[in-house]
């Protein structure tokens, strides 16, 4: 129970990584909310999840996001976690920057960015005023490595961890910690699709190059969400954590 009476909102909740950290944080004890924007998915995750509520939320829509926040305050009173996991990437449609339509550029950035910043941006008030807080943001190997062919994932990604940094420096004297995991290649429909939709791209092949050769689990990813929101972490701050089986360090061959 390491997250026993901590209120938690965690954002995309509804299938893949996110799921996996709504179950993990379930059975840590957390007071669960789920932010997602498909009504189906949340609404099978909250019937999944003992005592954990959904909130339909389009986190890239400011008004939604202000309604997750009063919502989480009048149900718990507090906010004590914010994971920023929702995140999308559009295969055959995000590609090279002399290619990328204008739409798809701002769709990727709304979904991936600009809903950290609203998140944040709404959440950290309700933190302050809860007297403490940890952010879990949400990067990528795309964050602090060249990959070719998705250049809006790639740029809300790097922008991604250079705003943990700054929330860090700007929030931690205040008593909110503020992370972010790095994920590469992980077991969901997102990769599955994205090697299924692409046939110039094979995911596991292409990951199964790190020296774990192999792809994560989605449970692999929840469990370290848990440790950055449970008290365990206290002295981590700005800390930007790959979990990608050493992807990131491998030489190309």
């Amino acid at each position: 129970m390491r997250l026993k009476d901590k209120v938690a909102i965690i954002t995309g909740a509804g299938r893949g990584i996110g799921f996996a950290a709504a179950q993990a944080f379930v059975r840590e004890g957390a007071k669960l909310v789920i932010a997602e924007i498909d009504e189906n998915l949340g609404r099978s995750a909250e019937a999944k999840l003992p005592g954990a509520v959904f909130v339909r939320t389009d986190c890239s829509n400011r008004d939604d996001v202000q309604a997750l926040m009063a919502r989480t305050e009048k149900l718990h009173g507090a906010l004590h976690v914010l994971y920023n996991n929702a995140s999308v990437f559009l295969n055959k449609l995000d590609g090279k920057v002399t290619d990328l339509t204008e739409d798809t550029w701002a769709k990727v950035l709304a979904t991936n960015l600009t809903s950290v910043f609203l998140c944040c941006k709404y959440g950290i008030p309700l933190m302050l005023k809860s007297g403490s807080g940890s952010i879990i943001n949400t990067g990528s190997s795309a964050s602090v490595m060249g990959i070719p062919g998705c250049d809006a994932y790639t740029a809300t990604k790097g922008a991604t961890v250079s705003l943990t940094r700054s929330l860090a420096v700007e929030y931690g004297p205040q008593g909110i910690r503020v992370n972010c995991i790095c994920p590469a290649g992980v077991e969901t429909e997102m990769v599955k699709a994205s090697s299924l939709d692409n046939p110039n791209f094979d995911a596991a092949y292409f990951f199964k190059r790190a020296p774990l050769g192999r792809l994560g689990t989605p449970e692999e990813i929840a469990n370290l969400a848990v440790f950055l929101a449970s008290d365990e972490s206290s002295y981590l701050n700005g800390a930007i954590i790959r979990a990608d089986g050493g992807i990131t360090i491998t030489p190309i061959s």
